[in-house]
């Protein structure tokens, strides 16, 4: 009883305490032991498996099968369970019998290491015994060879020393290096018995013998080549002056540094007296023969002395240095004391003389006194005085004479700038000279092209000098004289028009005829010089001069960024950061604006007439329809006549001749909308004359045409205009004709007259609406209501499309003020604009709807478009014949954008 209860408290413990693997033992066992049955499943459910299997109650006619087939297969599980479990039965006894077997090899195993560390020990005792009296023959052996050795050395250096002195006193030097080299190593080897007395002294003979022999052979040296000849002994020949240099390249290298210092400083004696400073040979206008000399010398060395010295000394270089040390110190010398004589084509000639000899030398020498490594130098390079490239590492040379000259270089800045402002002058005359543009070969002025291959060449010879601070102070100059060419040159050379003022003061006689009648013929005059003033244009010829002007410019802006990079390029990079011509390029870029505005500015004069001839027309009065007016007629040919002069002449500057276009429309567009509606189209009886409206239609039309072919205009080439020219013409003519259609439109019924209005004219203002009820004749009672009105319409409109963007509009005499002074505000903003280029107009009027939301409230509405299809009309037409788009959908949507870039 007691063993079952047991049994059953296990079971229990087992079936209450669920083992729990990590998730890497569960990966492991899923891939030793994989399985499809959802019953392996971690998340099994056993609800979710029953519902699977029988998923309605058709499906239980099998569960016998099912449970039959579950019954098999638990038994099945049992027998294996059972089997394993049988099977671990023996287990236990298994693997105590393996443990036993294991420890009884162990046991072996450390007997026989045992055994075998005993005999090891055993055997290396027998070998010590055996060796013992061979590590002491050894030992003695070694002793006696380095005594041996020993005593040779010594009997060498006692046997060296005393030859050496006979050697020494014989000037054998042919028969001394060998005994010098061996004494001197064996010297070295009785150095770690120096504490040893008999040796010390060997060792202070040994010295002195070197001590005694380098003081002989450079007085022998000083004997040979001394004028004076000494009777003691006679004067060394030239192989025993070799011999005796070989003997000294094993010496100290203290003695042969001091015996070449007074052998070369002998050899420029004759070149420090013969070019003293008070010499006249000694100034730059003879610099050439300081190198001269110094070539004769040098062959003449080599040819005497060639052989007395070890190629390995590089006399001949050695001498070379000293003579570019002495020529730069002399040279430096002498230029401080007469500066004020050095000019410089001096200057030039003696730094041109210099760099040619430079580099003469760096083809002769190494420069391996100077610890110069060729195979370590940078890859920058230099330009000879031919033009070529020449490597650093070949102008080893380089600067040892010529840095002399650097602290003097702002001569030839000075020179350059002198240079630079006699030619300004010239461009200047050249400049005053009657402009002749049949004779001009090129819309660029020569006088350009001249300035910038002078900079070119004087960057070149520059960077030959110095590429530090002379060239950082020829950029500057190079920035100053291009302020004055633009100044001088350029916009001197634009075309001026007699002023107002001027020609008043040509009048002053006939106000002086009639002191009488003094007030009226001083007003009349007045009024007519003023306007002969306004009258005033460009020739054909002056408005060729403004687009070479502006062509040149254009050149000057593109050569000056070259020219930036590369002074940027040849400077040295401490002086990069500081070279900047964005000042100078603003300068050409303003330039090239005002030209634009001149020539818009005259091709918009000559349409003044027109436009104050179109103002004048009686159009209540037109009676029929006919061709376009005379004031359109008169337009276009002022557009046929000047145009095409400045669009040949721009041919190389297509972009700025674009830029003209567009600067034209943009201020004579919105100056035709003011003078249309200053026309009366209103007729006697207070209805509108149809004909003179549909006239002012056509010519409007017609002048659309024309500024639409205005890029091309004259050409036999049919150039399609640019995109954006086009959508700026289209868009502001097509207003204009809106205008007029508004106008034809009875104001009876008001209310359909208004949404007529803001139909038409979708974006107009208040003080615009005021205008066209002008044009109408309104009397000013009755605008008052129809302004009261498009208010009320607009703000129930708006109130639709966008009731949170919209507040409530006053209709009070303040607001309307502050209406009047928005409008002149936006006349402003357009003229500005009108100076822009194209992308600044988009830019400028991108950044006007933006900022609009933080203007003041304005006391009027822009038009509201959610009206049915039946206010739309069959005839109204774009000014392209295309018709406008004819869904409420996509006019309700065009309204709310318009809304919200109008409305605060």
């Amino acid at each position: 009883m007691e063993s079952k209860s047991s049994n059953e408290a296990e079971a229990s413990v087992i079936a209450n305490n669920k083992i729990h693997f990590s998730k890497e033992v569960k990966h492991v066992i899923d891939k030793v032991l994989k399985s499809d049955d959802p019953m392996d499943a971690p998340d099994f459910n056993c609800v979710d498996y029953i519902n699977q299997l029988f998923p309605n109650e058709q499906s239980l006619v099998t569960i016998d099968e099912t449970i039959q087939r579950m019954q098999c297969e638990v038994s099945l599980i049992d027998d294996n369970i059972r089997s394993v479990v049988r099977g671990q039965t023996n287990t236990g006894q298994d693997g105590q019998l393996a443990l036993c077997e294991a420890q009884k090899v162990i046991s072996t195993l450390y007997e026989h290491i045992i055994d075998v560390k005993t005999r090891a020990e055993r055997t290396e005792e027998m070998v010590k015994e055996i060796t013992r009296d061979i590590k002491q023959l050894d030992c003695a052996k070694r002793n006696l060879t380095s005594a041996i050795t020993t005593l040779n050395h010594l009997h060498m250096l006692v046997g060296g020393i005393e030859s050496l002195e006979i050697l020494i006193e014989k000037r054998l030097y042919g028969e001394i290096l060998n005994p010098l080299q061996a004494i001197t190593e064996v010297n070295q080897h009785f150095q770690q018995y120096s504490d040893i007395e008999e040796i010390k002294n060997l060792s202070q003979s040994v010295d002195k013998i070197q001590i005694s022999l380098a003081h002989q052979i450079t007085e022998d040296f000083k004997e040979a080549f001394s004028v004076k000849k000494s009777n003691n002994h006679p004067r060394l020949g030239f192989n025993q002056l070799g011999d005796a240099c070989k003997v000294i390249s094993v010496l100290d290298p203290k003695v042969k540094k001091d015996l070449l210092k007074w052998f070369i400083a002998q050899q420029l004696e004759e070149y420090i007296h013969l070019f003293h400073e008070n010499q006249d040979i000694a100034w730059l206008d003879k610099i050439d023969k300081r190198y001269a000399w110094l070539k004769r010398h040098l062959l003449d060395f080599e040819d005497k002395f060639g052989a007395v010295f070890p190629l390995d000394w590089e006399v001949s270089e050695r001498i070379t240095v000293e003579f570019c040390r002495l020529t730069r110190e002399q040279l430096s010398q002498i230029m401080s004391k007469r500066v004020n004589e050095i000019d410089v084509r001096l200057l030039l000639f003696a730094i041109n003389k210099t760099q040619a000899f430079e580099q003469l030398l760096s083809k002769r020498f190494t420069g391996v006194t100077l610890g110069i490594n060729n195979d370590n130098q940078n890859t920058s390079s230099f330009t000879s005085g031919d033009g070529q490239l020449i490597n650093s590492a070949f102008l080893v040379f380089h600067d040892q004479i010529g840095s002399c000259f650097k602290t003097h270089l702002d001569i030839y800045i000075r020179s350059i700038d002198r240079n630079l402002a006699e030619l300004i002058e010239k461009f200047v005359e050249q400049a005053k000279e009657p402009f002749k543009a049949a004779e001009a070969k090129s819309t660029v002025y020569p006088s350009s092209a001249d300035l910038f291959v002078f900079y070119k060449k004087c960057m070149v010879q520059c960077n030959q000098l110095s590429n530090e601070q002379p060239m950082y102070e020829l950029a500057l100059v190079f920035k100053k004289y291009l302020r004055e060419y633009a100044s001088k040159v350029l916009e001197f050379s634009i075309p001026k028009l007699l002023t107002t003022s001027t020609s008043i003061g040509k009048s002053m006689s006939l106000l002086t005829r009639d002191m009488q009648n003094l007030s009226t013929a001083a007003g009349q005059v007045i009024h007519n010089f003023l306007k002969e003033g306004d009258a005033q244009r460009f020739s054909k010829g002056d408005l060729i001069r403004i687009c070479c002007v502006l062509t040149t410019a254009e050149y000057c802006l593109e050569t000056v960024q070259q020219l930036e990079d590369k002074l940027k390029e040849k400077v040295a990079a401490a002086y990069v950061n500081k070279i900047d011509m964005s000042e100078e390029k603003d300068v050409f870029h303003r330039i090239i604006s005002n030209c634009i505005q001149l020539l818009v500015q005259d091709l918009e004069t000559g349409c003044e007439s027109f436009l104050q001839a179109m103002s004048k027309v009686q159009w209540q009065s037109i009676s029929n329809v006919g061709d376009q007016s005379s004031f359109i007629t008169g337009m276009c040919a002022n557009f046929k006549q000047t145009v095409p002069v400045i669009r040949d002449n721009l041919a190389s500057s297509r972009k700025y001749f674009t830029q003209f276009c567009h600067k034209f429309v943009n201020v004579f567009i919105p100056k035709y909308i003011n003078v249309l509606y200053k026309c009366k189209l209103t007729l006697s009886d207070g209805c509108n004359n149809v004909l003179g409206c549909e006239q002012l239609l056509l010519d409007t039309h017609s002048l659309k045409t024309a500024l639409l072919d205005l890029p091309s205009i004259g050409s036999s080439v049919n150039r399609k205009a640019p995109t954006s020219y086009t959508k700026v013409v289209v868009k502001d003519m097509t207003r204009a004709e809106m205008i007029i259609k508004v106008v034809m439109t009875p104001v009876q019924p008001s209310a359909h007259f208004t949404q007529q209005v803001l139909k038409l004219l979708p974006d107009i203002t208040i003080a615009e609406y005021q205008k066209i009820l002008d044009m109408k004749a309104v009397k000013r009672v009755d605008q008052l209501q129809l302004i009261d009105l498009f208010k009320r319409t607009a703000s129930t409109a708006a109130a639709a499309g966008l009731s949170d963007n919209t507040d409530s509009i006053s209709t009070d005499a303040d607001q309307q003020n502050s209406t009047a002074n928005a409008l002149d505000s936006t006349n402003d903003n357009i003229n500005i604009m009108a100076d822009a280029t194209s992308t600044e107009i988009s830019t400028y009027q991108t950044n006007l709807a933006v900022n609009a939301t933080s203007t003041p409230k304005r006391a009027f509405i822009f038009s509201v478009g959610n009206f049915t299809g039946a206010n739309s009309s069959a005839g109204d037409k774009n000014a392209d014949n295309s018709s406008q788009s004819s869904g409420d959908r996509g006019r309700i949507r065009k309204l709310e954008n318009l809304l919200k870039k109008r409305l605060p």
